[in-house]
């Protein structure tokens, strides 16, 4: 914006930072009084304006005096030509009409510009003047909302078509419903913002009469709309009506979604595949189209597409993984892709998809990346590597030793937490696993810093050691924590002891003298 001009060069300086940062409310006040000048200068009035609106912006708070005041004093600039002090002035009415009192002084003022032949002024001056007025005065400014509904102006329809929908959800809906010929009218324009917009507000107008609703979507789907914002409104609106339907499947929505899938725009596909993902019960028949098409999406040169198409996946793989095998090869490809977030997608998807075969060889592959991701990916790769094991409980040693490995490397509480979890779930449920998920849990706690996972583990090994073949080698790793660690710990590791004496006679003698040792070592 041009009233910012005078801050580029410190931006440009590497000084950083907002160039507001650090101001006071009562300074911008005090400056807000040139707005009363009789010779009005835009430039400092426009830089005046953006400090109120930032501070606004950043949750400062003003009385109801201070906002009244500033309100009535930003009037005054209704005096002044500049086009982008204007506008900034359209936008601090809208902002500040809910702090300050008797804003509708300005109602005259609004409606001028709202039928004016100063094309700039209508579009903000409309969504200006539907902040302020209430449901009283809606009927004043009608036939001008009317009006302004079907204008040839994009910016200007629109504008009304969003202020409408705001008068709305404020409790005008009376009123508003009776402009459902103009928003229908909207509905064939040949802008696509408008066509949106129109849409959208027909739908939230009907959308407590679920056959007004169902009318409405089943002729739209006959019809071709212009706008792909509006078919990706029209595909959730079928879809909420779908779910409405016993027999999904046969439904023309349901062919309307398919139909959707072969849109020139990828937004709509997307749209349309995501759609026929979230619908109930879906089968995996019915699910090919869609993951036919999110496998191309695979490749896009869009980190976006192939973003969103690797979630989609992840997410049918929860539930039909066998519908998604096909993708596997192409899934592959993304493990080495720069984005990581798809990285992490693609890797949690094979662990859902892949067989018995290939799990040696996707552990490889993850390892390669798993220190350039974040703790909050890290986690989602285990929670798919425990899913993993429980689908096949003979790679469990390869699984496991991955999980440790992991254990090993640096990150915060929360991900050696779920890794920790994870280890303990794989031993209950896992009798074969029980020895190698204890022995990796004793080498982690002897350099722990977790109070409460090592007490965890000590309570966990107090009670699965002593059902292992040779239940002595952790009474070492249980001993050194009474010697070494904190109250907490040492006393989880003391009643892991006497579990071991209680349960295995031939280490009763040693746990007693061990406990012995233990209650010397408190005393010193």
């Amino acid at each position: 914006m041009n009233v910012l001009r005078g801050y580029k060069k410190d931006d440009e300086d590497g000084s950083g930072g907002s160039p507001f940062q650090g101001l006071e409310k009562t300074t911008v006040l005090q400056e807000a009084r040139s707005f009363n000048s009789n010779t009005i200068n835009a430039r400092k009035c426009a830089v005046v304006l953006t400090k109120i609106l930032y501070l606004i912006n950043q949750g400062t708070v003003f009385s109801t005096l201070e906002a009244t005041e500033t309100f009535f004093a930003i009037t005054k600039l209704f005096q002044s030509k500049d086009v982008t002090l204007r506008r900034l002035v359209y936008l601090a009415i809208k902002v500040m009409s809910s702090m300050a009192e008797d804003v509708i002084i300005v109602t005259s003022s609004l409606t001028k510009d709202m039928t004016g032949k100063e094309e700039m002024y209508r579009a903000p001056s409309i969504r200006a003047l539907c902040s302020i007025t209430d449901n009283a005065m809606i009927q004043a400014i009608e036939r001008y909302m009317k009006q302004a509904i079907v204008d040839r102006n994009p910016s200007v329809a629109s504008a009304a078509l969003v202020s409408a929908m705001s008068i709305l959800h404020k409790g005008g809906g009376e009123v508003v419903k009776r402009w459902v010929n103009e928003a229908q009218e909207a509905v064939s324009s040949d802008n696509i913002m408008v066509q949106y917009h129109a849409l959208g507000l027909l739908y939230h107008l009907r959308k407590h009469d679920r056959l007004a609703v169902s009318k409405m979507v089943n002729k739209l789907t006959k019809s071709s709309l212009r706008s792909p914002y509006a078919y990706c409104l029209l595909i959730r609106i079928a879809c909420k009506v779908l779910e409405s339907e016993e027999r999904k499947s046969e439904s023309s929505l349901y062919d309307f979604l398919e139909n959707c899938l072969r849109h020139k725009s990828e937004m709509v596909v997307y749209e349309a595949a995501r759609a026929m993902v979230n619908i109930d019960n879906v089968t995996a028949r019915e699910l090919q189209p869609a993951v036919s098409v999110l496998q191309l999406f695979l490749g896009s040169p869009k980190p976006t597409m192939r973003y969103a198409a690797a979630k989609t996946l992840s997410r049918i793989a929860m539930v039909h993984p066998a519908s998604v095998t096909s993708c596997n090869m192409d899934l592959e490809t993304l493990i080495t892709d720069s984005n990581r977030s798809i990285a992490t997608l693609a890797i949690t998807t094979l662990l859902k998809t892949g067989n018995e075969n290939n799990v040696e060889r996707l552990m490889k592959q993850i390892s390669s990346f798993m220190t350039e991701i974040s703790d909050e990916f890290k986690t989602v790769v285990v929670d798919a590597i425990h899913s993993l094991c429980l689908k096949f409980p003979r790679k469990h040693h390869v699984l496991m030793t991955f999980l440790a490995n992991m254990l090993r490397n640096e990150g915060g509480a929360d991900y050696k937490k779920a890794i920790v979890n994870t280890l303990i779930s794989i031993i209950e449920e896992n009798s074969e696993a029980r020895e190698a998920g204890l022995a990796h849990l004793c080498e982690f706690i002897e350099d722990c810093e977790y109070v409460d996972l090592a007490i965890r583990i000590l309570h966990l090994l107090g009670r699965e050691g002593p059902k292992t073949a040779n239940p002595y080698q952790y009474i070492r790793f249980i001993y050194n924590r009474v010697i070494l660690e904190k109250p907490p710990v040492r006393a989880a590791a003391v009643a892991a002891l006497a579990k071991f004496g209680a349960s295995c006679d031939e280490l009763l003698d040693s746990a007693i003298v061990l406990l012995d040792r233990s209650v010397i070592l408190t005393m010193q």
